[in-house]
């Protein structure tokens, strides 16, 4: 736990300066609209309308919808990144905007036409009315709707982590993964910590506003949070970690820092975890970026906003390549790595010796009542069952391509958090979901998957790639050679589930330093004809 509280302040900094930009935005684009719509009800309507709006979309689709856009804005010479911190502001700020502005409007509509009135009998401008007038009187409701704001802002942002942007949610989603239930209650902790304090600020300005009496000491103290969260937190508890060093890699790297990624399930944690403490034996100092999106992982390498990752060949050869099923392995593997390097620069270091593919999955108890023992089997049966899946299974070409080559029909199909898919489908929620092979708890849940005779998924070997700024670093390869074919799917399935077990679990980075052990991963780099010839 006081690992965990010493790794906080940092996400909690960058939380609140995600926080404060998206507010001051908001309030930047709110006030000015609200003021100018505020004695058209028509147009006022209209505008809170859709605002609104905007409200009604879920957070991850608006963040997902974000990136999309930036994204196509790039291709038009727009330099804005559609990773990190642009696209989860601009969504934050979206979100806000709703409460300030509605309230804005209300607040000076709310102003008494005998006041107005009576400041324009003493020659007030339109300008001078607005500023020592209707403002001042509006003031405590704006005040309101700016803290309702806060509030939203605070619990939406923990939602930024999947676009790659760091935050507490960093700590909620890698702990639902895992099952670090510390982890997560650390950062709902933080987060609520944040909104409340926060709120009890906001609400201190509100009655001040109120029943005017001086607001600048409570203005004075959310300065003094914001300023103290954006320097001194990001300080605190990021001292050097000390870490071996392999003395002859770390003079031979002209690369001292890498950013690692993860998408958002436990093997992924692990494995980044393994990269990380390879790189980090070479001397080379390691960020990790996790929770992202299958998407956004392979567009962050590809862009640059990380350095490496593990990826699996068959996502890339479905969703990015748009090839289809039915070829060969290592016919798959020669064109994937040919198509990284000439598209990207992106080398692949490659396998690492197992497969994580996907496989429909239900209980050995439920597979001898329906006599299944292939995907086939389900075919005539699949409208009277419920099949579940991650949050991307079912849009991705691999449901669809299944689907096709076996005419399956479900009566009822649920997304899961990839934390509770297996639970799922052990009590009984769903018939049959789209397992993970490499996954420990398909064993520990006593599960069947069922076979693939038409080849309809595509092999799914996993991949180190590295990005084209340290695809050529001979001290990044002398790290990571060394995995190419070192582990085999049974020790990832039992790394796994160290971590996803409830008794004795261990954590990805301890995990992963059974991983390294277990399989022999040796120090030292592959000979230098031997590097030369796979670099080609």
């Amino acid at each position: 736990m006081s690992e965990l509280v010493r790794g906080l302040p940092p996400l909690l900094a960058a939380h609140l300066q995600l926080v404060v930009v998206a507010l001051t935005a908001a309030i930047a684009i709110s006030l000015p609209l609200a003021i100018a719509v505020a004695g058209t009800r028509r147009v006022a309507s209209s505008i809170v309308g859709v605002a609104g709006a905007i409200q009604t979309i879920p957070g991850l689709a608006l963040l997902a919808l974000m990136v999309a856009v930036l994204a196509r804005t790039r291709g038009l010479g727009i330099g804005v990144s559609p990773f990190g911190f642009p696209p989860a502001v601009i969504a934050l700020t979206l979100y806000a905007i709703l409460p300030i502005l509605r309230n804005a409007i209300t607040g000076l509509r709310g102003v008494d036409p005998a006041v107005v009135e009576a400041a324009r009998g003493l020659g007030m401008t339109r300008s001078q009315l607005l500023r020592y007038v209707q403002l001042p009187l509006a003031a405590p409701v704006i005040a309101a709707g700016v803290r309702t704001a806060t509030v939203w802002t605070v619990g939406a942002a923990t939602l930024a982590t999947p676009v790659g942007q760091i935050c507490l949610g960093n700590y909620i989603f890698a702990g639902l993964q895992t099952r670090n239930w510390n982890m997560m209650l650390v950062g709902v902790a933080a987060s609520a910590g944040l909104a409340i304090g926060l709120d009890v600020i906001l609400g201190a300005i509100e009655r001040s506003l109120a029943t005017r009496r001086r607001v600048w000491p409570a203005v004075a103290g959310l300065v003094a949070v914001i300023v103290i969260g954006l320097v001194a937190l990001p300080r605190i508890g990021t001292g050097d970690v000390e870490r071996p060093t392999i003395a002859q890699h770390a003079t031979a790297s002209k690369i001292t820092h890498v950013r690692v990624g993860a998408k958002t399930f436990t093997e992924q944690y692990i494995l980044a975890e393994v990269l990380r403490q390879r790189l980090a034996s070479a001397g080379i100092s390691v960020e990790l970026v996790e929770s992202l999106g299958s998407t956004i992982a392979f567009d962050a390498l590809a862009t640059g906003r990380i350095d490496a990752y593990v990826e699996y060949s068959g996502t890339l050869w479905i969703n990015e390549m748009k090839r289809t099923p039915g070829v060969p392995r290592w016919r798959v593997l020669v064109e994937l790595e040919a198509w990284l390097a000439r598209e990207y620069g992106i080398r692949s270091m490659g396998t690492l010796g197992f497969e994580n593919a996907y496989a429909l999955a239900l209980r050995r108890a439920t597979a001898d009542r329906l006599g299944a023992k292939q995907i086939a089997d389900l075919a005539t049966r699949a409208p009277r069952l419920s099949i579940g899946g991650d949050y991307e299974w079912f849009g991705r070409g691999e449901w669809s391509a299944v689907r096709g080559a076996y005419g399956l029909q479900f009566g009822r199909t649920a997304t899961f958090d990839p934390a509770l898919l297996y639970d799922a489908v052990s009590t009984g929620k769903v018939d049959v979901i789209a397992a993970f092979s490499s996954d420990g708890r398909i064993a520990a849940n006593d599960l069947v998957t069922l076979a693939d005779p038409l080849n309809a998924l595509p092999p799914y070997d996993a991949m180190v790639l590295v990005g084209s700024r340290i695809a050529d670093d001979a001290g990044i390869a002398c790290a990571l050679e060394p995995l190419r074919g070192a582990i085999t799917v049974d020790l990832m399935r039992r790394a796994n589930l160290l971590v996803d077990r409830e008794v004795d679990k261990a954590t990805p980075a301890e995990a992963a330093r059974w991983l390294l052990a277990e399989a022999h991963v040796r120090d030292g780099c592959l000979s230098e004809d031997s590097r030369g010839s796979r670099a080609q």
